[in-house]
């Protein structure tokens, strides 16, 4: 019930963001039966599980968002640096950074983590480590990114 309780949070969530109807209530209200539609056939088809609704990530998630966004931003800032440089210093390479979050929703979300930040990219999930390719060397700090994971890891209960 709770993972319902949560998806219909969420979509009615998205639904008003994306919408941005507040005042009509005929609107309001078949948003409103759509979203319980489509929360009641998810629940039927059985897709409610672990990963679609990850609840263990919650609610530090939320935290981590604001957090991952600072980090998006100031890698922004340098990648703009390096392709507005007259002479970019690339320095590109392939490296593994270790792989602390155990669920597959916590391992998904360290990996996507990483390719939202500009400059790197996840390339491969290993058993252990996540291969990335790094665009420059400052974008290669293997301790930052490990953090990263750590902070992943925290979110799921498994940051031991």
């Amino acid at each position: 019930m709770g993972r319902f309780i949560i998806l219909v949070l969420a979509l009615a969530g998205l639904w008003l963001l994306l919408s941005g109807y507040f005042d009509k209530a005929l609107l309001l209200g078949l948003g409103a039966a759509s979203i319980l539609v489509t929360a009641w056939l998810a629940a039927r088809a059985r897709v409610m599980d672990g990963d679609s609704v990850p609840t263990g990530l919650m609610p530090g998630i939320f935290l981590y968002w604001i957090w991952l966004a600072g980090e998006i931003g100031k890698a922004n800032i340098a990648v703009i640096r390096q392709a507005l440089a007259v002479e970019p210093k690339l320095s590109p390479k392939m490296f593994t950074v270790p792989l602390p979050p155990k669920t597959s929703v916590g391992q998904a979300t360290f990996a996507n983590s990483i390719t939202l930040t500009p400059g790197t990219v996840s390339v491969d999930l290993r058993e252990n480590e996540i291969l990335v390719h790094g665009l420059t060397e400052a974008l290669c700090d293997v301790p930052a990114i490990t953090d990263m994971g750590e902070r992943v890891a925290r979110c799921e209960g498994g940051g031991q």
